[in-house]
C-alpha cells in the first residue's frame, strides 16, 4: 500500500508538538504521526521512534530548528532523518519533497477571503499530495475547498470534540489532524 493511501486509510492523525505528545501518539491507534516539534540534532531519533512503533511519519519542516527555508533544508531532512514527509506552509520546499518522493502535505492558515484565494496559486507550485487548512474547524470552507481541488483535504487545528471531528468529515476532509489525544482515540 503506498504512503498516500496509507494515510487516507487512517482518518485521525496524531499531530505532537513535544515529548509528552510524541508518546501519547506512539502507544495511540493512529497510524500517522504529524511531528510539529524538533532540532536539526534530535529529529533523526524522533523519526526514528515513530517508524519503530510501525507509523508514518510526516515532519513540519518549517518547525525543525536548525533548518533553513530553503529547498536544500528538504535534501538535508531527507538525507538525515528519511521521513515518510513533510509538512510546510512553503510551496517551493513542497514541491522539492515530491521531486524527492515525499509525502508532501501543503499546509494553509485560512484567516480570510484573500488567504482562501492565494491557496489556488500555492497549490499549483508545490502540488501537493495533501492540502491541510488551519483552524479545521470551518466546514463550510472545507466543502468549498474540496470542490474546487481534487487534492485531498487535512481538516487541522482547534479540533477537540467528535462533533467537530464528523462535521469536517462530512464537509469533505479526507483526515483529521489534532494535538487532541482524546481525539487519537476515536
Amino acid at each position: 500500500m503506498s504512503k498516500k493511501q496509507r494515510l487516507l486509510d487512517c482518518p485521525v492523525i496524531a499531530a505532537v508538538k513535544d515529548e509528552a505528545g510524541l508518546s501519547g501518539a506512539l502507544s495511540s491507534e493512529c497510524e500517522v504521526v504529524f511531528l510539529l516539534f524538533g532540532t536539526v540534532l534530535n529529529v533523526p531519533d524522533l523519526v526514528d521512534r515513530v517508524h519503530a512503533a510501525g507509523k508514518l511519519a510526516i515532519v513540519h519542516i518549517d518547525l525543525v530548528d536548525g533548518l533553513s527555508q530553503r529547498e536544500v533544508a528538504v535534501d538535508g531532512l531527507a538525507r538525515i532523518c528519511a521521513p515518510d514527509g513533510i509538512i510546510s506552509t512553503k510551496p517551493t520546499l513542497v514541491r522539492r519533497a515530491r521531486h524527492l518522493g515525499l509525502l508532501t502535505v501543503q499546509r494553509a492558515f485560512i484567516l480570510d477571503s484573500m488567504a482562501l484565494s492565494n491557496l489556488a496559486t500555492q497549490l499549483s507550485v508545490g502540488k501537493p499530495d495533501f492540502i491541510e487548512i488551519l483552524p479545521g474547524i470551518m466546514p463550510r470552507v472545507i466543502t468549498e475547498i474540496t470542490q474546487a481541488t481534487s487534492t485531498p483535504l487535512i481538516a487541522g487545528g482547534l479540533i477537540k470534540y467528535k462533533e467537530e471531528v464528523m462535521a469536517a468529515m462530512r464537509a469533505g476532509a479526507a483526515a483529521v489532524s489534532s494535538t487532541c489525544p482524546a481525539v487519537w482515540a476515536m
